[in-house]
Protein backbone atom coordinates (compact mmCIF):
# COMPACT_ATOMS: atom_id res chain seq x y z
CA UNK A 1 0.00 0.00 0.00
CA UNK A 2 1.33 3.44 -0.97
CA UNK A 3 2.42 5.86 1.77
CA UNK A 4 -0.10 8.50 0.63
CA UNK A 5 -2.94 5.98 0.93
CA UNK A 6 -1.85 5.07 4.45
CA UNK A 7 -1.76 8.75 5.38
CA UNK A 8 -5.32 9.11 4.13
CA UNK A 9 -6.37 6.14 6.28
CA UNK A 10 -4.67 7.70 9.30
CA UNK A 11 -6.40 11.02 8.71
CA UNK A 12 -9.79 9.40 8.27
CA UNK A 13 -9.38 7.28 11.42
CA UNK A 14 -8.51 10.43 13.36
CA UNK A 15 -11.42 12.39 11.86
CA UNK A 16 -13.81 9.63 12.92
CA UNK A 17 -12.26 9.52 16.42
CA UNK A 18 -11.02 5.93 16.07
CA UNK A 19 -7.99 4.73 18.00
CA UNK A 20 -6.26 1.35 18.44
CA UNK A 21 -6.08 -0.36 21.84
CA UNK A 22 -3.55 -3.18 22.27
CA UNK A 23 -3.57 -5.03 25.63
CA UNK A 24 -0.35 -6.93 26.30
CA UNK A 25 1.08 -9.26 28.90
CA UNK A 26 4.56 -10.76 28.46
CA UNK A 27 4.71 -10.38 24.67
CA UNK A 28 8.28 -9.07 24.43
CA UNK A 29 8.93 -11.25 21.38
CA UNK A 30 6.15 -9.73 19.26
CA UNK A 31 5.00 -6.43 20.77
CA UNK A 32 7.47 -4.13 18.97
CA UNK A 33 6.59 -5.54 15.55
CA UNK A 34 2.85 -5.42 16.27
CA UNK A 35 2.99 -1.79 17.42
CA UNK A 36 5.27 -0.67 14.57
CA UNK A 37 3.02 -2.33 11.98
CA UNK A 38 -0.05 -0.77 13.58
CA UNK A 39 1.51 2.71 13.62
CA UNK A 40 1.88 2.43 9.85
CA UNK A 41 -1.93 2.63 9.63
CA UNK A 42 -2.97 4.65 12.68
CA UNK A 43 -1.28 7.44 14.65
CA UNK A 44 -3.47 6.99 17.73
CA UNK A 45 -2.31 3.78 19.40
CA UNK A 46 -2.93 3.00 23.07
CA UNK A 47 -0.97 0.07 24.52
CA UNK A 48 -2.01 -1.32 27.90
CA UNK A 49 0.79 -3.12 29.71
CA UNK A 50 -1.01 -5.56 32.02
CA UNK A 51 1.79 -6.08 34.56
CA UNK A 52 4.32 -7.68 32.19
CA UNK A 53 7.45 -9.17 33.80
CA UNK A 54 9.49 -10.18 30.72
CA UNK A 55 10.84 -6.89 29.35
CA UNK A 56 7.69 -5.85 27.47
CA UNK A 57 7.48 -2.63 29.49
CA UNK A 58 11.10 -1.70 28.60
CA UNK A 59 10.29 -2.07 24.91
CA UNK A 60 7.12 -0.01 25.18
CA UNK A 61 8.81 2.70 27.24
CA UNK A 62 11.28 3.23 24.40
CA UNK A 63 8.48 3.89 21.88
CA UNK A 64 7.56 7.56 21.83
CA UNK A 65 4.72 7.36 19.31
CA UNK A 66 2.26 5.47 21.52
CA UNK A 67 0.05 6.25 24.49
CA UNK A 68 1.14 3.86 27.22
CA UNK A 69 -1.05 2.71 30.09
CA UNK A 70 0.89 0.55 32.52
CA UNK A 71 0.51 -0.93 36.00
CA UNK A 72 2.57 -3.39 38.00
CA UNK A 73 0.17 -6.23 38.82
CA UNK A 74 -1.31 -8.50 36.16
CA UNK A 75 -5.12 -8.34 36.27
CA UNK A 76 -6.13 -10.03 33.01
CA UNK A 77 -7.28 -9.06 29.53
CA UNK A 78 -10.72 -7.83 30.59
CA UNK A 79 -9.21 -5.38 33.06
CA UNK A 80 -6.65 -4.24 30.48
CA UNK A 81 -9.39 -3.60 27.92
CA UNK A 82 -11.39 -1.58 30.43
CA UNK A 83 -8.36 0.56 31.27
CA UNK A 84 -7.68 1.06 27.57
CA UNK A 85 -11.28 2.04 26.83
CA UNK A 86 -11.43 4.52 29.70
CA UNK A 87 -8.15 6.07 28.59
CA UNK A 88 -9.45 6.35 25.01
CA UNK A 89 -12.63 8.05 26.21
CA UNK A 90 -10.61 10.49 28.30
CA UNK A 91 -8.69 11.42 25.13
CA UNK A 92 -11.93 12.10 23.25
CA UNK A 93 -12.09 8.98 21.09
CA UNK A 94 -15.46 7.55 20.10
CA UNK A 95 -14.30 4.15 18.83
CA UNK A 96 -11.50 1.74 19.69
CA UNK A 97 -10.17 -1.08 17.52
CA UNK A 98 -8.71 -3.79 19.74
CA UNK A 99 -5.86 -6.02 18.60
CA UNK A 100 -3.99 -8.83 20.31
CA UNK A 101 -0.28 -8.32 20.96
CA UNK A 102 0.85 -11.76 19.79
CA UNK A 103 0.93 -10.89 16.09
CA UNK A 104 -1.92 -13.14 14.97
CA UNK A 105 -3.79 -10.25 13.30
CA UNK A 106 -2.67 -8.10 10.36
CA UNK A 107 -2.86 -4.31 10.79
CA UNK A 108 -3.73 -3.97 7.09
CA UNK A 109 -7.24 -5.11 8.07
CA UNK A 110 -7.69 -1.88 10.04
CA UNK A 111 -8.84 -0.47 6.70
CA UNK A 112 -11.66 -3.04 6.60
CA UNK A 113 -12.80 -1.95 10.07
CA UNK A 114 -12.74 1.67 8.92
CA UNK A 115 -14.91 0.82 5.91
CA UNK A 116 -17.35 -1.11 8.11
CA UNK A 117 -17.51 1.77 10.58
CA UNK A 118 -18.37 4.16 7.77
CA UNK A 119 -21.10 1.83 6.52
CA UNK A 120 -22.44 0.92 9.98
CA UNK A 121 -21.66 3.85 12.32
CA UNK A 122 -22.28 3.15 15.97
CA UNK A 123 -21.99 -0.61 15.44
CA UNK A 124 -19.70 -3.11 17.12
CA UNK A 125 -17.57 -4.61 14.34
CA UNK A 126 -15.94 -7.99 14.96
CA UNK A 127 -13.19 -9.51 12.86
CA UNK A 128 -14.31 -13.03 12.06
CA UNK A 129 -11.09 -14.97 11.55
CA UNK A 130 -10.43 -16.80 8.27
CA UNK A 131 -8.67 -19.89 9.57
CA UNK A 132 -8.06 -21.73 6.28
CA UNK A 133 -5.23 -24.19 7.03
CA UNK A 134 -4.15 -22.57 10.31
CA UNK A 135 -3.11 -25.16 12.87
CA UNK A 136 -5.44 -24.80 15.84
CA UNK A 137 -5.47 -26.70 19.08
CA UNK A 138 -8.50 -28.75 20.05
CA UNK A 139 -8.99 -26.49 23.05
CA UNK A 140 -9.11 -23.38 20.83
CA UNK A 141 -11.69 -24.92 18.51
CA UNK A 142 -13.83 -26.10 21.41
CA UNK A 143 -13.61 -22.74 23.22
CA UNK A 144 -14.84 -20.86 20.14
CA UNK A 145 -17.71 -23.29 19.45
CA UNK A 146 -18.62 -23.27 23.14
CA UNK A 147 -18.69 -19.47 23.21
CA UNK A 148 -20.66 -19.21 19.94
CA UNK A 149 -23.32 -21.56 21.26
CA UNK A 150 -23.87 -19.70 24.51
CA UNK A 151 -23.89 -16.34 22.75
CA UNK A 152 -26.77 -17.60 20.61
CA UNK A 153 -28.63 -18.90 23.67
CA UNK A 154 -28.21 -15.57 25.48
CA UNK A 155 -29.00 -13.21 22.59
CA UNK A 156 -30.79 -15.17 19.87
CA UNK A 157 -28.11 -14.09 17.38
CA UNK A 158 -25.56 -16.24 15.60
CA UNK A 159 -21.91 -15.29 15.21
CA UNK A 160 -19.18 -17.46 13.74
CA UNK A 161 -16.34 -16.15 15.91
CA UNK A 162 -17.16 -14.73 19.32
CA UNK A 163 -13.60 -15.30 20.59
CA UNK A 164 -11.82 -12.98 18.18
CA UNK A 165 -9.81 -10.18 19.76
CA UNK A 166 -9.85 -8.01 16.63
CA UNK A 167 -12.88 -5.73 17.11
CA UNK A 168 -14.09 -2.16 16.79
CA UNK A 169 -16.04 -0.99 19.82
CA UNK A 170 -18.34 2.07 19.94
CA UNK A 171 -17.02 3.31 23.27
CA UNK A 172 -20.03 5.39 24.31
CA UNK A 173 -22.34 2.42 23.79
CA UNK A 174 -20.45 -0.08 25.94
CA UNK A 175 -22.84 -1.27 28.63
CA UNK A 176 -21.75 -3.14 31.74
CA UNK A 177 -18.18 -1.81 31.55
CA UNK A 178 -18.06 -1.27 35.30
CA UNK A 179 -19.14 -4.88 35.81
CA UNK A 180 -16.67 -6.30 33.30
CA UNK A 181 -14.89 -9.45 34.40
CA UNK A 182 -11.13 -9.28 34.38
CA UNK A 183 -9.99 -12.08 32.07
CA UNK A 184 -10.69 -13.67 28.68
CA UNK A 185 -14.40 -14.09 29.21
CA UNK A 186 -14.79 -10.28 29.27
CA UNK A 187 -14.88 -10.16 25.46
CA UNK A 188 -17.91 -12.45 25.38
CA UNK A 189 -19.52 -10.35 28.11
CA UNK A 190 -19.04 -7.18 26.05
CA UNK A 191 -20.70 -8.82 23.05
CA UNK A 192 -23.68 -10.05 25.03
CA UNK A 193 -24.36 -6.73 26.76
CA UNK A 194 -23.96 -4.85 23.49
CA UNK A 195 -26.51 -7.13 21.83
CA UNK A 196 -28.99 -6.77 24.72
CA UNK A 197 -28.74 -2.99 24.50
CA UNK A 198 -29.46 -2.91 20.78
CA UNK A 199 -25.96 -2.26 19.46
CA UNK A 200 -25.71 -3.67 15.95
CA UNK A 201 -23.00 -6.35 15.73
CA UNK A 202 -21.40 -6.64 12.30
CA UNK A 203 -18.91 -9.43 11.48
CA UNK A 204 -16.27 -8.86 8.81
CA UNK A 205 -13.69 -11.40 7.57
CA UNK A 206 -10.07 -10.86 8.67
CA UNK A 207 -6.90 -12.81 8.03
CA UNK A 208 -5.13 -14.50 10.92
CA UNK A 209 -1.67 -15.96 11.42
CA UNK A 210 -0.90 -18.72 13.88
CA UNK A 211 2.78 -19.58 14.40
CA UNK A 212 3.71 -23.22 15.02
CA UNK A 213 2.20 -24.47 18.26
CA UNK A 214 5.59 -24.78 19.96
CA UNK A 215 6.30 -21.07 19.31
CA UNK A 216 3.03 -19.65 20.56
CA UNK A 217 2.68 -17.54 23.68
CA UNK A 218 -0.58 -18.18 25.49
CA UNK A 219 -1.87 -17.20 28.88
CA UNK A 220 -5.01 -19.31 28.61
CA UNK A 221 -5.44 -21.67 31.55
CA UNK A 222 -7.72 -24.48 30.32
CA UNK A 223 -9.30 -25.62 33.57
CA UNK A 224 -9.41 -22.32 35.48
CA UNK A 225 -10.54 -20.24 32.52
CA UNK A 226 -13.13 -22.75 31.33
CA UNK A 227 -14.53 -22.76 34.85
CA UNK A 228 -14.71 -18.96 34.85
CA UNK A 229 -16.37 -18.93 31.40
CA UNK A 230 -18.88 -21.57 32.48
CA UNK A 231 -19.75 -19.57 35.58
CA UNK A 232 -20.11 -16.39 33.53
CA UNK A 233 -22.38 -18.15 31.01
CA UNK A 234 -24.57 -19.43 33.84
CA UNK A 235 -24.96 -15.88 35.15
CA UNK A 236 -25.55 -14.47 31.65
CA UNK A 237 -28.22 -17.07 30.91
CA UNK A 238 -30.10 -16.05 34.05
CA UNK A 239 -29.68 -12.37 33.15
CA UNK A 240 -30.85 -13.12 29.61
CA UNK A 241 -34.22 -14.16 31.01
CA UNK A 242 -34.75 -11.34 33.52
CA UNK A 243 -32.86 -8.55 31.77
CA UNK A 244 -31.79 -9.29 28.18
CA UNK A 245 -35.09 -10.67 26.86
CA UNK A 246 -37.22 -7.82 28.31
CA UNK A 247 -34.81 -5.30 26.75
CA UNK A 248 -35.08 -7.00 23.34
CA UNK A 249 -38.87 -7.07 23.53
CA UNK A 250 -38.98 -3.45 24.63
CA UNK A 251 -36.86 -2.34 21.66
CA UNK A 252 -38.97 -4.36 19.24
CA UNK A 253 -42.25 -2.89 20.45
CA UNK A 254 -40.79 0.60 20.87
CA UNK A 255 -39.70 0.63 17.23
CA UNK A 256 -43.18 -0.20 16.00
CA UNK A 257 -44.86 2.07 18.55
CA UNK A 258 -42.77 4.98 17.23
CA UNK A 259 -43.82 4.08 13.71
CA UNK A 260 -47.50 3.61 14.55
CA UNK A 261 -47.60 6.80 16.60
CA UNK A 262 -45.96 8.82 13.81
CA UNK A 263 -48.26 7.28 11.20
CA UNK A 264 -51.37 8.02 13.26
CA UNK A 265 -50.16 11.54 13.95
CA UNK A 266 -49.55 12.07 10.23
CA UNK A 267 -52.95 10.66 9.24
CA UNK A 268 -54.80 12.60 11.95
CA UNK A 269 -52.97 15.83 11.26
CA UNK A 270 -53.46 15.41 7.51
CA UNK A 271 -57.09 14.29 7.48
CA UNK A 272 -58.49 16.21 10.44
CA UNK A 273 -56.52 19.46 10.32
CA UNK A 274 -54.43 19.98 7.23
CA UNK A 275 -56.72 18.64 4.47
CA UNK A 276 -59.90 20.45 5.64
CA UNK A 277 -57.97 23.72 5.90
CA UNK A 278 -56.48 23.23 2.43
CA UNK A 279 -59.91 22.29 1.01
CA UNK A 280 -61.43 25.47 2.38
CA UNK A 281 -58.65 27.63 0.96
CA UNK A 282 -58.94 26.01 -2.47
CA UNK A 283 -62.71 25.85 -2.80
CA UNK A 284 -63.93 29.01 -1.08
CA UNK A 285 -63.64 31.56 -3.83
CA UNK A 286 -61.27 31.73 -6.75
CA UNK A 287 -57.66 30.54 -6.38
CA UNK A 288 -55.36 33.56 -6.51
CA UNK A 289 -51.83 34.55 -5.58
CA UNK A 290 -52.76 35.39 -1.99
CA UNK A 291 -54.27 31.92 -1.50
CA UNK A 292 -51.26 30.21 -3.03
CA UNK A 293 -49.00 32.14 -0.70
CA UNK A 294 -51.18 31.00 2.17
CA UNK A 295 -50.78 27.36 1.09
CA UNK A 296 -46.99 27.74 1.11
CA UNK A 297 -47.14 29.39 4.52
CA UNK A 298 -49.24 26.44 5.74
CA UNK A 299 -46.69 23.89 4.46
CA UNK A 300 -43.87 25.86 6.06
CA UNK A 301 -45.60 26.09 9.44
CA UNK A 302 -46.57 22.41 9.39
CA UNK A 303 -42.98 21.38 8.64
CA UNK A 304 -41.63 23.47 11.49
CA UNK A 305 -44.32 22.17 13.83
CA UNK A 306 -43.51 18.53 13.03
CA UNK A 307 -39.71 18.75 13.15
CA UNK A 308 -38.85 21.61 15.49
CA UNK A 309 -41.75 21.92 17.92
CA UNK A 310 -43.25 18.42 17.97
CA UNK A 311 -40.49 16.15 16.73
CA UNK A 312 -40.51 12.58 15.49
CA UNK A 313 -40.27 10.13 18.43
CA UNK A 314 -36.78 8.73 18.91
CA UNK A 315 -35.14 11.33 16.67
CA UNK A 316 -33.27 14.59 17.09
CA UNK A 317 -33.56 17.28 14.43
CA UNK A 318 -30.76 19.81 14.05
CA UNK A 319 -30.00 22.41 11.44
CA UNK A 320 -27.39 25.02 10.57
CA UNK A 321 -27.43 27.99 8.21
CA UNK A 322 -24.17 29.48 6.96
CA UNK A 323 -23.45 32.86 8.51
CA UNK A 324 -24.93 35.70 6.49
CA UNK A 325 -27.05 33.40 4.33
CA UNK A 326 -30.65 34.52 3.86
CA UNK A 327 -33.63 33.27 1.91
CA UNK A 328 -34.22 36.73 0.50
CA UNK A 329 -34.33 36.05 -3.23
CA UNK A 330 -35.05 33.22 -5.69
CA UNK A 331 -32.34 30.61 -6.24
CA UNK A 332 -31.98 27.02 -7.34
CA UNK A 333 -31.78 24.94 -4.15
CA UNK A 334 -30.06 21.56 -4.44
CA UNK A 335 -29.90 18.82 -1.84
CA UNK A 336 -28.90 15.17 -1.56
CA UNK A 337 -31.86 12.79 -1.37
CA UNK A 338 -32.23 10.04 1.25
CA UNK A 339 -35.82 9.73 2.41
CA UNK A 340 -39.47 10.82 2.22
CA UNK A 341 -38.55 13.10 5.14
CA UNK A 342 -36.19 15.25 3.06
CA UNK A 343 -38.78 17.74 1.80
CA UNK A 344 -40.03 18.42 5.32
CA UNK A 345 -36.46 19.14 6.46
CA UNK A 346 -35.92 21.65 3.64
CA UNK A 347 -39.23 23.38 4.26
CA UNK A 348 -38.37 24.54 7.79
CA UNK A 349 -36.39 27.50 6.40
CA UNK A 350 -38.76 29.36 4.11
CA UNK A 351 -42.24 29.01 2.58
CA UNK A 352 -41.02 30.34 -0.77
CA UNK A 353 -39.90 27.04 -2.31
CA UNK A 354 -41.24 25.13 -5.31
CA UNK A 355 -40.22 21.48 -5.58
CA UNK A 356 -39.82 19.46 -8.73
CA UNK A 357 -41.49 16.17 -7.80
CA UNK A 358 -41.93 12.62 -9.02
CA UNK A 359 -45.32 11.28 -10.16
CA UNK A 360 -46.07 9.49 -6.89
CA UNK A 361 -45.81 12.79 -4.98
CA UNK A 362 -47.90 14.64 -7.56
CA UNK A 363 -50.65 12.01 -7.39
CA UNK A 364 -50.44 11.25 -3.65
CA UNK A 365 -53.97 10.68 -2.21
CA UNK A 366 -53.12 12.43 1.09
CA UNK A 367 -51.42 15.61 -0.03
CA UNK A 368 -51.49 15.53 -3.84
CA UNK A 369 -54.15 18.25 -3.94
CA UNK A 370 -51.93 20.49 -1.85
CA UNK A 371 -48.85 19.75 -3.98
CA UNK A 372 -50.68 20.59 -7.20
CA UNK A 373 -52.26 23.80 -5.90
CA UNK A 374 -48.97 24.91 -4.37
CA UNK A 375 -47.62 24.72 -7.94
CA UNK A 376 -45.04 22.01 -7.35
CA UNK A 377 -44.20 20.62 -10.77
CA UNK A 378 -43.75 17.02 -12.00
CA UNK A 379 -40.33 16.34 -13.52
CA UNK A 380 -41.78 13.85 -16.01
CA UNK A 381 -42.79 16.78 -18.23
CA UNK A 382 -39.12 17.59 -18.90
CA UNK A 383 -37.06 20.65 -18.00
CA UNK A 384 -37.55 22.49 -21.29
CA UNK A 385 -41.34 22.17 -21.00
CA UNK A 386 -41.21 23.38 -17.38
CA UNK A 387 -38.90 26.36 -17.96
CA UNK A 388 -41.67 28.90 -18.76
CA UNK A 389 -43.53 27.84 -15.57
CA UNK A 390 -40.32 28.02 -13.56
CA UNK A 391 -39.47 31.45 -14.92
CA UNK A 392 -42.92 32.69 -13.89
CA UNK A 393 -42.48 31.25 -10.39
CA UNK A 394 -39.05 32.85 -10.02
CA UNK A 395 -40.46 36.21 -11.07
CA UNK A 396 -43.02 35.81 -8.28
CA UNK A 397 -40.23 35.27 -5.73
CA UNK A 398 -40.02 31.48 -5.43
CA UNK A 399 -36.84 29.39 -5.28
CA UNK A 400 -36.72 26.11 -7.21
CA UNK A 401 -35.71 23.01 -5.21
CA UNK A 402 -34.19 20.07 -7.11
CA UNK A 403 -32.66 16.77 -5.99
CA UNK A 404 -29.73 16.31 -8.42
CA UNK A 405 -29.64 12.55 -7.70
CA UNK A 406 -33.20 12.26 -8.97
CA UNK A 407 -34.12 9.49 -6.54
CA UNK A 408 -33.54 8.51 -2.93
CA UNK A 409 -30.23 6.87 -2.05
CA UNK A 410 -30.57 3.30 -0.77
CA UNK A 411 -27.50 3.53 1.49
CA UNK A 412 -27.44 7.29 2.24
CA UNK A 413 -24.28 7.80 0.20
CA UNK A 414 -24.22 10.49 -2.47
CA UNK A 415 -25.41 9.11 -5.79
CA UNK A 416 -24.77 10.25 -9.33
CA UNK A 417 -25.87 13.83 -10.06
CA UNK A 418 -27.95 14.86 -13.08
CA UNK A 419 -27.43 18.25 -14.69
CA UNK A 420 -31.07 19.47 -14.60
CA UNK A 421 -30.63 21.77 -11.59
CA UNK A 422 -27.62 23.49 -13.13
CA UNK A 423 -29.30 23.78 -16.51
CA UNK A 424 -32.24 25.53 -14.81
CA UNK A 425 -29.85 27.86 -12.93
CA UNK A 426 -28.08 28.65 -16.18
CA UNK A 427 -31.27 29.33 -18.13
CA UNK A 428 -32.85 31.45 -15.41
CA UNK A 429 -29.57 33.11 -14.34
CA UNK A 430 -29.94 32.03 -10.72
CA UNK A 431 -27.50 31.32 -7.91
CA UNK A 432 -27.29 27.75 -6.61
CA UNK A 433 -27.79 27.22 -2.87
CA UNK A 434 -26.58 23.82 -1.57
CA UNK A 435 -28.25 22.03 1.33
CA UNK A 436 -26.70 18.92 2.87
CA UNK A 437 -28.82 16.26 4.57
CA UNK A 438 -27.65 13.62 7.00
CA UNK A 439 -29.65 10.95 8.79
CA UNK A 440 -33.11 11.04 7.20
CA UNK A 441 -32.27 7.89 5.27
CA UNK A 442 -31.25 6.17 8.49
CA UNK A 443 -34.44 7.21 10.33
CA UNK A 444 -36.68 6.17 7.43
CA UNK A 445 -34.85 3.98 4.98
CA UNK A 446 -35.83 3.53 1.38
CA UNK A 447 -38.28 0.60 1.03
CA UNK A 448 -38.65 0.46 4.82
CA UNK A 449 -41.92 0.78 6.73
CA UNK A 450 -40.74 1.60 10.24
CA UNK A 451 -38.92 4.49 11.87
CA UNK A 452 -35.52 4.11 13.49
CA UNK A 453 -33.99 6.21 16.22
CA UNK A 454 -31.41 8.68 15.02
CA UNK A 455 -30.27 12.19 14.18
CA UNK A 456 -31.62 14.21 11.26
CA UNK A 457 -29.40 17.11 10.30
CA UNK A 458 -29.60 19.64 7.49
CA UNK A 459 -27.07 22.33 6.72
CA UNK A 460 -27.58 25.32 4.42
CA UNK A 461 -24.42 26.52 2.70
CA UNK A 462 -23.74 29.95 1.19
CA UNK A 463 -25.04 30.26 -2.39
CA UNK A 464 -22.73 29.82 -5.36
CA UNK A 465 -23.00 33.01 -7.42
CA UNK A 466 -23.67 32.99 -11.15
CA UNK A 467 -20.07 34.12 -11.75
CA UNK A 468 -18.72 31.21 -9.69
CA UNK A 469 -20.92 28.80 -11.61
CA UNK A 470 -19.70 30.17 -14.95
CA UNK A 471 -16.09 29.67 -13.81
CA UNK A 472 -16.88 25.97 -13.23
CA UNK A 473 -17.86 25.57 -16.89
CA UNK A 474 -21.09 24.51 -18.57
CA UNK A 475 -23.98 22.69 -16.84
CA UNK A 476 -22.29 19.30 -17.22
CA UNK A 477 -19.03 20.54 -15.71
CA UNK A 478 -20.91 22.29 -12.91
CA UNK A 479 -22.68 19.01 -12.18
CA UNK A 480 -19.39 17.12 -11.91
CA UNK A 481 -17.79 19.80 -9.73
CA UNK A 482 -20.77 20.00 -7.38
CA UNK A 483 -20.94 16.20 -7.12
CA UNK A 484 -17.32 16.13 -5.92
CA UNK A 485 -18.12 18.95 -3.50
CA UNK A 486 -21.04 16.98 -2.05
CA UNK A 487 -18.92 13.84 -1.68
CA UNK A 488 -16.34 15.76 0.37
CA UNK A 489 -18.95 17.61 2.41
CA UNK A 490 -20.98 14.50 3.20
CA UNK A 491 -17.86 12.63 4.31
CA UNK A 492 -16.97 15.55 6.59
CA UNK A 493 -20.50 15.66 8.04
CA UNK A 494 -20.54 11.90 8.55
CA UNK A 495 -17.18 11.94 10.31
CA UNK A 496 -18.34 14.66 12.68
CA UNK A 497 -21.82 13.33 13.45
CA UNK A 498 -20.89 9.65 13.65
CA UNK A 499 -18.42 10.34 16.44
CA UNK A 500 -21.56 10.40 18.57
CA UNK A 501 -23.56 7.68 16.77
Amino acid sequence: METTEREKIKALLHDRAICIVIPTYNNCGSIRQVVDDTLAYCDDVIVVNDGSTDGTLDILSSMSDINLVSYEKNHGKGYALKRGFLHALSMGFAYAITMDADGQFFPKDILEFLKANMQYPGSLIIGSRIFNDAERTGGSKFANSFSNFWFYVQTGKRLADTQTGFRLYPLRKLSGLSLLTSRYEAELELLVFASWHGVKIVPIPVDVYYPPIEERVTHFRPFADFARISLLNTVLCLLAIVYGLPLRLFRFFAKWLRTIYSALFFVFFTLMVFTPWVWLIIHLGKMNERKRRHLHWLIYKASRFVLIHHGIPGTKFRYKVAEGTKFDKPRVIICNHQSHLDLVCQLVFTPDIIFLTNDWVWNNPFYGILIRNAEYLPVKDGIDVLLPHLRSLVERGYSIAVFPEGTRSTDCRIGRFHKGAFYIAQQLELEVMPMYLYGTGKVLRKKSYHLNKGIMYIEVDRPFTTDELVQMGDAREQTAAMHKHYLRKYESLSNEIERYA
